[in-house]
């Protein structure tokens, strides 16, 4: 569980995988008893495959590390970061999708 060599080995390298990059850096299997809830309340298995549960956690993080990335952005042109800018971004996506 505390061996990420297996994770990091299946993406290739290249310019547009940074958000990869940086979660090789952090600690794996965080949030994975809350993410084996989760899954299992979507309609999967009771006790989902490790590969899976550690797929979604890859795909969580990148996805709450680029939306903080934009509200940091949204957030710098008017000096300070408020949960509104949040709320914006999360708005805007559902309106887009």
């Amino acid at each position: 569980m505390s061996s990420s060599a297996g994770g990091s080995s299946s993406k290739p390298r290249s310019a547009s995988s940074q958000p990869s990059e940086t979660s090789s850096k952090r600690k794996r299997g965080v949030f994975q008893k809350e993410l084996q809830h989760m899954m299992y309340g979507f309609g999967d298995d009771p006790n989902p495959l490790p590969e899976s549960v550690a797929l979604m956690e890859d795909i969580v993080v990148e996805y709450v590390t680029e939306l903080v990335h934009k509200a940091q952005d949204i957030g710098s042109q008017r000096g300070k970061l408020s949960v509104e800018d949040f709320l914006y971004l999360i708005r805007k996506v559902l309106l887009c999708s």
